[in-house]
């Protein structure tokens, strides 16, 4: 991890041991975050499967 940079939560200076937060309560609102689909990355949606359908037999 690059020296001197900045928690992308927060703005405080980067911590290396959770690098690159500043903190493990910034590192885990980040998470929390993902988790809660906040944070997204683009791309084509992707049907949900119906409970009870098995799709094994496809891979």
């Amino acid at each position: 991890m690059p020296k001197g940079g900045r928690c992308p939560i927060c703005k405080k200076p980067m911590v290396d041991a959770v690098a690159p937060f500043c903190s493990t309560h910034c590192k885990n609102v980040d998470l929390n975050r993902w988790l809660s689909g906040l944070y997204v990355i683009p791309g084509e949606s992707v049907p949900v499967e119906e409970e009870g359908e098995d799709f094994s037999e496809d891979i």
